[in-house]
């Protein structure tokens, strides 16, 4: 009978030495690449109680979040599952100030099933976010950061994907759907099923007018004349509606000026993170990779109860997924100097002082008879009653 014990959870893995390096070597040069750019580090706690963990997120984050009774107080925590409302919360209630904020964060995040067939529940995500600008600069210093960190990890073939989810909320106002009916074209739309959408629209006995335009958000997919076909096949629409492309637009002209050689797709019809995102939406996709490997968005309102929420944009990744994409390589310990054991104050000093300098010392253990030396290419040996370093 086999042995179970020592199986990890589906979705749930270890991290090994090899991959530990290269992760905490990503993690060190994108923490440098984020404090160039004015994002400081923040650290949100894993745990916390539920009404403020899931505070403005909407049932989705519900459902992705582990709960437990706190045996203190006994009232009901989460095991946070996505940092960006702690991140958010940190701005709004614990900073509080005036002028723009960036901050930066790593950590570990806990979900009870995985975004995707085979991923991973317990994902490392690093983002950044920017609170206090509504512009269109602000997204496109979001997005730049987004690609500057692909390109710091070894991930360059990279394309961009853009929508603006007011697009799809200003039509919906113009058709008259309710929030029951909203949620149900918001699903049929992320399966992009043209003859479900016709039929749900027919249903919903919308007029001929609005219906057109509904159902033009599946063909409005594919590079930068999606915005002119756009214009043209939403006439008619209310002012919510073009207003949402003409930012669209902004941030687009802004990227293409910034990075002239981005690979830019655009989709009218992509509503990633639609229950809190109020603006521009965007996903960095691997050539060859057919799923997102970097996401974020504009989140204006994201409705933190009795405190102000700020105007905000940024993105968000897996840092594990990263590591595993980009092949990124760490360079082999340097040879060590192996020491012998024993107490010796002369000994102990001297191990000190190589391990101060940056040396790599490993003391032997007592009573082994296995090889302990670890890759040491030195050893640590008495010499007229001095420890000097000697070849192996």
């Amino acid at each position: 009978m086999t042995n179970n014990h020592w199986l990890l959870p589906e979705g749930i893995e270890e991290i090994l030495p090899e991959a530990a390096k290269r992760i905490e070597r990503v993690r060190h040069d994108l923490l440098r690449l984020y404090r160039g750019w004015g994002y400081e580090l923040v650290m949100p706690p894993f745990i916390e109680y539920l009404e403020s963990l899931l505070t403005g997120t909407g049932n989705d984050l519900d459902l992705q979040t582990f709960k437990l009774t706190d045996q203190l107080s006994g009232r009901t925590m989460g095991l946070r599952a996505d940092m960006t409302p702690q991140v958010a919360l940190i701005d709004a209630h614990v900073l509080n100030r005036k002028a723009p904020t960036r901050l930066c964060y790593i950590g570990t995040v806990l979900r009870t099933r995985p975004l995707e067939l085979g991923g991973s529940r317990s994902p490392i995500q690093v983002g950044v976010e920017l609170y206090g600008h509504t512009g269109p600069e602000s997204d496109v210093e979001i997005i730049r950061l987004m690609m500057a960190s692909l390109d710091t990890v070894g991930l360059d073939d990279v394309l961009l994907d853009l929508g603006h989810v007011g697009i799809f909320r200003g039509l919906a106002k113009d058709a008259g759907l309710d929030a029951h009916q909203e949620a149900q074209m918001f699903d049929i739309l992320q399966r992009k099923s043209v003859p479900e959408l016709n039929e749900f629209l027919a249903d919903c006995q919308v007029p001929d007018a609005a219906r057109s335009r509904l159902a033009a958000l599946c063909e409005l997919t594919g590079d930068e004349s999606v915005l002119s076909r756009a214009e043209e096949m939403f006439k008619g629409a209310g002012a919510e509606v073009f207003d949402a492309l003409n930012a669209l637009r902004s941030v687009a002209d802004l990227l293409k000026e910034r990075i002239p050689d981005l690979k830019i797709h655009y989709d009218l019809a992509e509503l990633r993170g639609y229950h809190y995102h109020s603006g521009v939406v965007f996903a960095a996709y691997s050539i060859g990779l057919g799923k997102a490997i970097a996401q974020g968005g504009r989140y204006d309102n994201l409705g933190l109860g009795d405190v102000v929420s700020r105007p905000a944009t940024g993105f968000s990744a897996d840092l594990h997924q990263w590591v595993g994409l980009s092949g990124i390589s760490t360079t082999p310990y340097a040879p060590g100097i192996l020491a012998p054991w024993g107490n010796d104050a002369g000994l102990l000093e001297k191990i000190d002082v190589l391990r101060q300098s940056g040396e790599r010392v490993i003391q032997e253990l007592p009573g082994l008879d296995v090889d302990q030396s670890s890759g040491c290419d030195r050893r640590l040996i008495l010499q007229d009653n001095h420890w000097e370093v000697v070849s192996i």
